[in-house]
């Protein structure tokens, strides 16, 4: 069923611009980290690594309810494709940071891409449904899901390798600005939705529309404890991924290639994780799974 989904244009296009999505914003990330750590040292290396990781995930607290409105109300893959359009600009802003030497540009390019992210996320998982069978949503979001951390692996280790070689500065700039194109390129390849519910009024409070979706979720018992799951299982690997960069190097003096070997194991545990998942489902939803 995998080679089935991504041979068809239900999918792939969709699979295509997440996994490229994913793989810029660690790109970008992982050579801060690592540019930080091994070329410009300095106080606050720890803290600029801690905020590239908060950069990412804080826009999905307070606008992935947004995201989900915009999801429901609008046809998801022209919401996808304006988002698409608006990473160009914020890779070109990485770009530009990376070949200033510039942190805080850095961050900034960052929190362009986890508030992307976040409006992503609700489409990514909402449009699949939508295109695929029933019994194709397992073996679905096991490819997304697999193909994301696939994706945090490729960045992970390119952004280092980019961050630490000797003469690559030139690979980051085409490196983040042909991710982006290709993804617009893709986006405008995923099929038609149509118009969601208009009656959907868009909240423009975040912290309202996220506190009541929050409310929403814990009226359903076994989508609240999966929700609260799914969580934790985030909350362990933002601290792994955000704290194993100064440990390594601090703590064990391990060189680029180290750290790259240990977020490579990390994240490949995970891809082997989502497959499995799957065909322990036999290709269909299945919360009994969850609690293993």
């Amino acid at each position: 069923m995998f080679a089935s989904l991504l041979g068809s244009r239900r999918f792939l296009p969709l699979f295509i611009v997440q996994f490229l999505s994913a793989l810029n914003d660690n790109f970008v990330k992982t050579a801060l980290a690592m540019l930080v750590l091994y070329r410009l040292g300095g106080a606050g290396q720890g803290t600029y690594i801690a905020l590239a990781s908060a950069a990412l995930v804080v826009p999905f607290f307070f606008l992935s309810a947004l995201g989900g409105e915009l999801a429901d109300k609008f046809d998801k893959a022209l919401v996808c494709r304006r988002l698409k359009l608006a990473e160009i600009p914020v890779a070109a802003l990485a770009g530009l940071g990376f070949v200033v030497h510039s942190p805080v540009i850095l961050l900034l390019a960052i929190l362009g891409y986890g508030v992307i992210a976040a409006l992503f996320g609700p489409i990514k998982y909402g449009i699949l449904p939508d295109h695929l069978k029933t019994e194709e949503l397992a073996s679905g979001n096991a490819l997304v899901e697999g193909a994301t951390f696939a994706a945090i692996l490729i960045g992970t280790v390119a952004g280092g390798e980019v961050a630490t070689a000797s003469g690559a500065d030139w690979l980051f700039v085409p490196a983040v600005m042909v991710f982006a194109g290709i993804c617009v390129a893709a986006a405008y390849g995923i099929p038609s939705t149509g118009a969601g519910s208009a009656g959907i009024k868009i909240n423009r409070n975040p912290l309202t529309s996220t506190f009541h979706l929050l409310g929403e979720l814990r009226q359903d018992r076994p989508s609240w404890i999966g929700g609260l799951i799914v969580s934790w299982f985030w909350l362990v690997g933002v601290a792994v991924m955000t704290l194993l960069p100064q440990m390594v190097k601090e703590r064990i003096n391990g060189a680029p290639e180290v750290l790259n070997l240990a977020l490579a194991l990390f994240t490949v545990g995970i891809a082997a994780g989502s497959i499995a998942a799957a065909r322990l489902s036999k290709f269909r939803p299945n919360l009994a799974l969850v609690p293993l």
